[in-house]
């Protein structure tokens, strides 16, 4: 080197170190300085260019800004240059070291490459470059030296060479103005999406620097902080984020590896056949079976890989961020070693001060820019984890629409949905972590190589303590896993308990056996809590063996080091440099066992989705669409389907030619095919053989109507386009004009999820609606006609389907049971067990005399309306399922169409034995039940009850969370003990302080070796009993906190909301949907267990161990205290920001995620109807637009951690920074002990500060559940359940008589009265009939009775005793009623007839002899204890509504009302209620509303009542003979 140099010295230890003035010799100056910057450049810049090359972002207009840099990169080449030449001119004078030749050629060689950068850049549309900030950065930095050098020898007037002096400060003035410009960013490129997004990501346009510091998210954290963020401030996702470009790239890659799949199946194939075929040759002969069986071996082996395809789409991007990684991992270890250099430095005395400082200032550099590289490490991460869940829910949702029947059977609705929410979740926590699988491991062998060069072998005691806590962790994880699996069945258990009690909630008041339920829930939160509580213990011991690991490691390994060898000594250096790699080497220990079971979990996803994605899809050539001449637009020829190709066929030889613009019937029993039939002319079924076509577009009306999450409008339209008149007349055709105005918001009414909101007979004609408006060529109706009443069938016929209906002239086939509507048919085709039996126009038929006229004979005229109202009760039924959102998942088993069929089949058998005919008019009051239980809500609830709901309950908590609720929590905790616990907290980071400082002092034993040999023993023991200390009370703390304390909150919030709910009037469960009150149980309750006591106890942790610190530093330093002042300012201030946009950024994740899997359910329960409108894409594009809106909240929320990681871990800079500064300052009065000490603390300070705000956010979200269950818990509740001083006499009623005074009654504040000034008087014993048309009241007189609806004029007496006045279960537990919808709770038989098990067995046999049900219980093994399953599915309608007659003959009070039940129930089971009642209430007061006169036509008295008034009130002879209403209706029923 120094030849190079003319012979002058290279390095000079003199000059350079030991000098109060330290200067670098020229040489050096002139080469190292010189050429970093420009090795740096070259070395980046071909694979810059590359990636330019490959990434073109569009061109950007030349700007000033553009036009100066490129100026100036001119002028600093000419600049360089002019030295060259210098060298040149001089060489002639005298001898030149090559240096000056070498130098200026080589830097202005780099100018002029970064100006050909800078205008490339400009070119491909980068807007602010990396690269080249960090090569001026690198430049500037570099020249530093020489200028000070350069004016240190001017001052001393030494300077011999003008013209190199003035060029180098031209040079160093032009490198800072780029460095100064290379801050600024350009403007967008032309035509990119920035310019015309309405709200862009700042983060294309930011420059380097605020991409290093996410610096462009401030301007979000300002607009959070300011007011709560809302949807329309998220910035539009980055275009690479978004579904439309990261969806299709993986597609892309699975389809690659699909088809090599097929191919290597293919070659195996040909093998197969090969050896099939030559059995002459081959004289082993291969039977087809073996080929077979060698092929599926093979197949097995040959499934495409979803791991490849994720690797080939995700990968490259990924490495970024491992590169960041890898830089990170090495620079970790430079401060350890900077450490023990200050800790020599202070040992040193005359050791120039600068040393110290520039030491402080390398610390502090490194951390800054092992920061730096963290966060981007993590933004790559993070950024990938969120593409490839956008990815795999993009894939799975795509997979679901075209997969066939058979795939689809394997997997229930809810298990698609976990791949989706659950799996594709992993997926994403997992990216984040990944790198730990090789990080973890290089971190640790690099902190024992520094910890061996450091104390030798006696590292190996330490390292085998932490080697032992591993597993003792990972039994412990293991222990607490099982317990979580144990703890979610209960809460499982607990949630359904409540759906069910929230669903029956009616019954539990009309039988005052809430007790008994909140006694039931009770026993599971106890087993809950049991099991909550063993999981704190092994947390406590986990979170003793985590906190006091590197204590206990440090003990061994400084314990062994002193005792191996005497001439070992402790000192300062080698005692915190140790800590601090100790310190290291925790993180990657603790992480790798969590890394190892998230991929485990992980890889049991990518099975489950790699399974799905290889189902089966449906062949589009199944059926022939192509457009060609011919007089048929249906044609089947020889056709044979099944639903999957294991099955037999479920339709053969099926041969059917529809004429265009004909009407076909389809007939026959149920379960012949008919279904199938138009499946398989959608192509949704396996076609085994034959020829499908159909001419032109279908619309399909299935037979379970699909109704989507969607304006009533947006049903019909269905994505075509809206015209006012056609939109009118297709409403009227339906019938649907009157039932827009019964809706809240007309047709622009929210249906809730599966069209919760309209009845059965709505849902159809809504569906049908769809179909006329889709304005197709070939209509596939399947039995469209079956849920809506017989007129409006007749309607419907008449105005849509029939020959004069709209739909004429268009080619229709109708599935049907109708037989009035076979004559107006053109041809009927008659299946019988899959095969066309018959098929001819209704005369042709009628003459063959076959299967169809046997058809007609079974179903006569009269049985098809009892039909049309079973199929209606049934939609009924399946309507009462809960608003909520656990219905997503339960009861989508119900909706599969085999369960269904079965129940229809079921019922219609009922129904054909029962064959009465019941007058439409007086119809299923159950189904204005449900009518008057949905509009009688208010507007707004009727929306889908789901999104709604969020909206709601966010309401209360938008912004700071109130100081009260943190109080409130603290009172269920207990205020003595709160503090007590904070006591804890405190004193045992005192005793970590003590360990340390003592520590510090045995380290200053050193200087005087025998000494420090006498007091080992003693140094040792203290040291071990204040570790000892401090871990023994964080086991107290933890066992008092968690396994006490909290525990104890969460029993009584819990307590307190049950009880609240469980006593609340009945209107708050109609104008509440369950789903809100579950959410609060499951989702608010399991915070309040598990989330917020891990969140105070870590918070309390970080909060002392951060007091610690500045503790310590204060008290060494006490200029620190200065600092300390603004900083702990600016965190707070970071803190505020940050808490407000995160909290808020999370609700609106949260908001955002449900319609995602919502709509995903709902497309699934449709896709043949999505299918054969031919919807695909847009559904495709819905479900994009739902992952990129939740997306879109996501990405601020992942950047905004990195955004206050970035400031926070800055203030821990500093933090290091001035420890460091002031130790040097104050190196005389410190030992070194305590300069190690206070420094080794700082360093671990950011960890904490980071953590410390992270809790505050969490515990501020997660707090808010307190809130939400003490809103639960102050519910106003209804009348006291007893009154002590007015109880009634026990045996009250004794007479039975029954007296209505005056009586109105409203069912909620602010609307009109139901009943109006009602009086009459009843005796006992009298049997009265109530009957009136839908509406009249008749079931709101009996909720009277029972107060379920508080009087709002007049009074009620039963015996003189005036009901208001009594306890509710006192009077509600003397009256029995036989409610019409039999509700049954999932447990025992015995249980659901005696909750409270008041009755000895032989009444409850007694009872079940005289309801009829004798012979079924007793034909169960079961007996009593028979399993009833939820909602009493096990049992037929039949047998549930006589386990409510058994309910009533156990009670056997003197009151007996009877709300009769509809249609469900066939006649035979009706004529064994009444005459059960007849015999076993003979002496009773029995009130009955009627819906079949015959059943009362023998009662005493006959009240009826119209619009809330009575009408007449008398015999049944007189009323008939007055020819009033009861006459018109008695005549309608065919009794008068």
């Amino acid at each position: 080197m120094e030849h190079v140099c003319g012979h002058k010295p290279f390095w000079e230890a003199n000059l350079t170190l030991y000098t109060e003035l330290p200067d670098l010799p020229e040489c050096f100056q002139l080469s190292v300085l010189s050429w970093i910057p420009c090795i740096y450049l070259w070395l980046v810049s071909p694979l810059y260019l590359f990636y330019l090359k490959r990434n073109n972002k569009g061109y950007i207009m030349m700007s000033i800004l553009n036009r100066v840099k490129t100026v100036i990169g001119f002028v600093l080449w000419i600049v360089c240059w002019t030295d060259l030449f210098a060298s040149f001119h001089e060489m002639k004078e005298k001898d030149i070291p090559p240096i000056y030749f070498i130098t200026p050629l080589i830097v202005g060689m780099t100018m002029l490459l970064a100006t050909f950068i800078i205008q490339f850049e400009r070119l491909r549309g980068v807007q602010s470059s990396g690269v080249l900030f960090i090569f001026w950065t690198l430049s500037v930095l570099c020249a530093i030296v020489p200028f000070r050098s350069k004016i240190m020898h001017a001052s001393k007037g030494e300077i011999e060479d003008k013209l190199r002096f003035t060029t180098f400060y031209v040079y160093f003035g032009l490198t800072l103005v780029e460095l100064i410009l290379s801050c600024f960013n350009e403007k967008p490129p032309l035509f990119s999406s920035m310019v015309t997004d309405p709200n862009p990501c700042p983060e294309s346009a930011a420059g380097f620097l605020s991409r290093m510091t996410f610096w462009w998210f401030t301007s979000m954290a300002i607009k959070g902080y300011k007011s709560p963020l809302e949807t329309k401030d998220l910035w539009s996702l980055n275009k690479q984020d978004s579904s439309e470009m990261v969806v299709p790239k993986l597609l892309r890659e699975w389809e690659v590896e699909k088809s090599k799949t097929q191919s290597i199946e293919q070659d195996v194939n040909g093998q197969a056949v090969y050896s099939k075929a030559g059995p002459e040759t081959n004289h082993v002969e291969v039977s087809p079976e073996e080929v077979e069986v060698l092929l599926s071996s093979q197949k097995d082996s040959h499934q495409p890989s979803f791991l490849r395809a994720l690797l080939k789409a995700f990968g490259p991007y990924f490495l970024i961020g491992s590169g960041f990684k890898l830089l990170q991992d090495l620079i970790t270890f430079i401060n350890p070693q900077l450490l023990r250099m200050l800790i020599e430095f202070t040992k040193q005395t005359g050791a120039p001060s600068w040393w110290g400082f520039s030491l402080a200032f390398m610390m502090f550099g490194c951390a800054l820019l092992q920061t730096l590289i963290l966060h981007q490490h993590f933004q790559y991460c993070f950024v990938t984890g969120m593409r490839l869940r956008t990815a795999i829910i993009g894939a799975i949702y795509r997979k679901s629409l075209v997969i066939t029947n058979e795939a689809k059977r394997s997997c229930t609705v809810g298990e698609v949905v976990n791949l989706m929410s659950v799996d594709a979740q992993r997926f994403m926590d997992l990216t984040t972590f990944l790198n730990m699988l090789w990080s973890a491991p290089l971190q640790i062998i690099l902190a024992l190589l520094f910890l061996w060069q450091t104390l030798g072998p006696s590292v190996l005691a330490g390292v085998a303590v932490m080697i032992l806590l591993i597993p003792f962790n990972a039994v412990i994880a293991m222990k607490t896993r099982a317990y979580q699996v144990e703890q979610m069945q209960y809460k499982d258990a607990r949630i359904k308990l409540m759906n069910e009690i929230l669903n029956g909630m009616k019954v539990l008041k009309l039988y005052a056996w809430e007790v008994s339920f909140k006694e039931k829930v009770l026993q599971i939160r106890q087993k809950e809590l049991n099991v909550l509580r063993k999981t704190a213990y092994l947390s406590a011991l986990s979170t003793m063996a985590w906190t006091s690991a590197p204590f206990l490691v440090a003990l061994t390994t400084f314990a062994v080091y002193v005792s191996v060898d005497k001439s070992n000594v402790l000192d300062a250096e080698k005692a915190f440099v140790s800590l601090s790699l100790f310190n290291i080497l925790r993180f990657p220990l603790n992480m790798l066992p969590q890394v190892i079971s998230s991929l485990v979990q992980a890889s049991v996803s990518l099975k489950r989705i790699q399974e799905f994605l290889s189902h089966n899809e449906l062949d589009p050539d199944n059926v022939d669409k192509k457009p060609a001449p011919s007089d048929y637009a249906v044609t089947v020829v020889n056709g044979k389907f099944s639903w999957a190709k294991k099955d037999p066929p479920a339709l053969h030889n099926i041969n059917v030619m529809v004429p265009q613009g004909s009407l076909l019937a389809v007939v026959g029993h149920v379960g012949c095919g008919k279904s199938s039939l138009v499946s398989a002319l959608l192509g949704e079924m396996e076609k085994l053989e034959g020829h499908i076509s159909i001419r032109g577009s279908v619309a399909y009306v299935p037979q379970q109507a699909w109704i989507q999450n969607a304006t009533l409008r947006d049903n019909i339209l269905f994505g075509r386009p809206y015209v006012e008149q056609k939109y009118r007349c297709v409403l009227e055709a339906c019938a649907l004009t009157p039932d827009l105005e019964v809706l809240p918001g007309g047709d622009l009414t929210e249906i809730g999820e599966k069209g919760i909101n309209l009845s059965g007979g709505q849902r159809q004609r809504v569906s049908l609606a769809r179909a006329l408006y889709s304005e197709a060529d070939v209509y596939l109706l399947d039995d469209p006609l079956s849920a809506v009443d017989a007129h409006v069938a007749k309607h419907i016929f008449d105005n849509v389907i029939g020959p004069e209906g709209a739909l004429r002239g268009k080619t229709r086939l109708l599935v049907t049971h109708g037989i009035s509507f076979l004559p107006q048919v053109d041809n009927i085709v008659v299946l019988v067990e899959g095969m066309v039996s018959e098929m001819g126009s209704y005369q042709d038929l009628l003459k063959q005399n076959g299967a169809f006229a046997e058809f007609l004979r079974n179903y006569s005229l009269e049985d098809i309306v009892e039909d049309d109202e079973v199929t209606e009760v049934l939609i009924d039924e399946e309507e009462s399922f809960p608003d909520d959102a656990l219905s997503n998942h339960t009861d989508m088993v119900d909706n599969e169409p085999a369960v269904n069929e079965a129940r229809r089949q079921f019922m219609r058998q009922i129904s054909i034995m029962s064959n009465d005919v019941e007058n439409p008019k007086t119809k299923s009051i159950r189904k204005r039940r449900c009518s008057e239980r949905r509009h009688g809500e208010t507007p707004q609830e009727k929306k889908e009850p789901k999104v709604e709901k969020l909206i709601q309950a966010e309401a209360a908590e938008t912004g700071r969370v109130k100081f009260k609720v943190y109080w409130e929590y603290t009172k269920a905790v207990g205020p003595l003990l709160s503090f007590f616990i904070c006591f804890l907290y405190a004193s045992q980071s005192a005793a970590a302080i003590g360990a340390n400082i003592w520590l510090s002092q045995w380290t200053n034993d050193s200087r005087d070796a025998v000494t420090a040999q006498e007091k080992v023993h003693m140094r040792v023991g203290v040291y071990a009993a204040l570790g000892i200390a401090q871990g023994a009370l964080i086991l107290a703390n933890c066992l008092l906190c968690r396994a006490y304390s909290m525990l104890k909150a969460a029993h009584t919030t819990h307590l307190n909301m049950l009880h609240a709910v469980l006593r609340a009037p009945q209107a708050f469960f109609e104008a509440t949907p369950s789903g809100r009150v579950l959410n609060r149980f499951s989702k608010d309750v399991d915070t309040i267990d598990s989330h917020i006591p891990d969140n105070i106890d870590i918070w309390m942790r970080t909060f002392w161990y951060t007091v610690n610190v500045l503790l310590v530093c204060s008290a060494l330093t006490p200029m620190f205290l200065i600092v300390i002042v603004p900083l702990m300012m600016f965190y707070w201030w970071v803190q505020r920001f940050y808490v407000a946009t995160s909290r808020q950024l999370k609700r609106l994740e949260s908001v955002s995620r449900s319609p995602i899997y919502s709509h995903f359910s709902e497309t699934i329960t449709g896709t043949s109807v999505i299918r054969a409108y031919g919807r695909n894409s847009a559904f495709v594009l819905l479900s994009d637009m739902k992952v990129d809106e939740n997306q879109k909240s996501y990405y601020p929320g992942i950047v905004s951690n990195r955004w206050l990681g970035v400031r926070i871990e800055f203030i821990g800079n500093c933090i290091v920074l001035f420890a460091a500064v002031f130790a040097v300052l104050g190196k005389e009065s410190l030992s070194p002990g305590l300069v190690g000490l206070s420094v080794s603390y700082a360093l671990q300070v950011t960890m904490s500060l980071n953590w410390m705000v992270r809790m505050t956010s969490d515990l501020e979200s997660n707090i808010v559940a307190v809130e939400r269950v003490k809103e639960y818990s102050e519910t106003p509740s209804e009348a006291p359940w007893e009154v002590e001083d007015k109880k009634p006499p026990t045996d009250w009623p004794s007479q039975g008589n029954v007296e209505f005074v005056d009586y109105s009654v409203r069912y909620r504040e602010g609307l009109d009265l139901v009943l109006r000034n009602i009086s009459l008087k009843v005796k006992g014993g009298e049997k009265i009939g109530i009957v009136g048309r839908t509406g009249a009241g008749k079931s709101s007189m009996t909720l009277c009775l029972f107060r379920l609806l508080e009087a709002a004029a007049g009074e009620i007496a039963i015996d003189e005793v005036k009901i208001k006045e009594i306890g509710l279960h006192d009077l509600r537990s003397k009256l029995t009623i036989i409610p019409q919808e039999p509700v049954l709770f999932s447990g025992t038989l015995r249980m659901n007839l005696d909750p409270f098990e008041k009755y000895s067995d032989d009444d409850v046999w007694n009872a079940l002899r005289l309801s009829h049900l004798h012979k079924f219980v007793s034909s169960q093994p079961a007996k009593l204890t028979l399993e009833c399953s939820e909602g009493g599915e096990n049992l037929s309608v039949g047998q549930r509504q006589l386990v409510c007659l058994a309910r009533a003959l156990l009670r056997k009070t003197r009151i007996l009302i009877l709300d009769e039940a509809t249609a469900a129930i066939d006649l035979e089971t009706d004529d064994l209620i009444q005459s059960t009642i007849r015999t076993q209430f003979e002496d009773c007061t029995v009130f009955t509303i009627a819906h079949r006169l015959n059943t009362i036509m023998d009662y005493t008295r006959i009240l009826v009542l119209d619009k809330g008034q009575i009408a007449e009130f008398d015999t049944p002879v007189n009323l008939i003979a007055q020819k009033g209403i009861f006459y018109s209706m008695a005549k309608d029923a065919g009794l008068a």
